[in-house]
């Protein structure tokens, strides 16, 4: 039998996170793992750093080092899924890696759909004119900015949706 997801859905992440707490954003590739960090507020991705893969263990320690400098209080996950939806070993290989993490870390963990975060980093490189060695050295990084702005952008519309419903219900109540 398959062990069971350890990861949160968006919302359910969210909520548990205290007011002002910032998130790390991971692009998760074969030979590196790309980061990017939120603001305090959560409003805002910034490319940080990558991590050059070696071993799980040491990838790991690595990681978990930079959220314990950072005060860390959630990671996203990019979830390489093909454009059809289903999931290919890139996708196995990334929860396998969340399978393997979850025990070693009380951070809560939630996925975010990638599909072409890479693509978009890199076309936006080239129109920026960046050089090849350039593109190569920023484009893990930018990739994991690209999937937590997305998380972000997406809890900063649902947390707008949920006030103006709560407005809506307070006005047809008191009027």
């Amino acid at each position: 039998m398959a062990a069971p997801d350890p990861t949160l859905a968006l919302p359910d992440l969210f909520a548990r996170l205290p007011a002002s707490a910032r998130l790390i954003g991971l692009d998760l590739g074969t030979k590196t793992i790309g980061l990017a960090l939120s603001d305090l507020g959560r409003r805002i991705a910034t490319p940080l750093e990558t991590i050059k893969r070696r071993k799980f263990s040491l990838d790991v320690a690595e990681l978990l080092g930079i959220c314990e400098k950072h005060a860390i209080a959630g990671m996203i996950l990019g979830l390489p899924l093909n454009m059809d939806g289903s999931e290919g070993p890139r996708a196995q290989a990334t929860r396998a890696f969340v399978r393997n993490l979850a025990p070693l870390t009380s951070i809560p963990l939630a996925y975010w759909d990638e599909r072409l975060s890479t693509t978009a980093v890199t076309r936006t490189l080239l129109e920026a004119d960046t050089s090849r060695a350039k593109r190569a050295e920023v484009v893990d990084k930018m990739a994991a900015s690209f999937i937590l702005q997305g998380a972000l952008d997406r809890m900063q519309a649902v947390a707008r949706a949920a006030r103006e419903a709560a407005e809506e219900a307070a006005a047809r109540a008191g009027g």
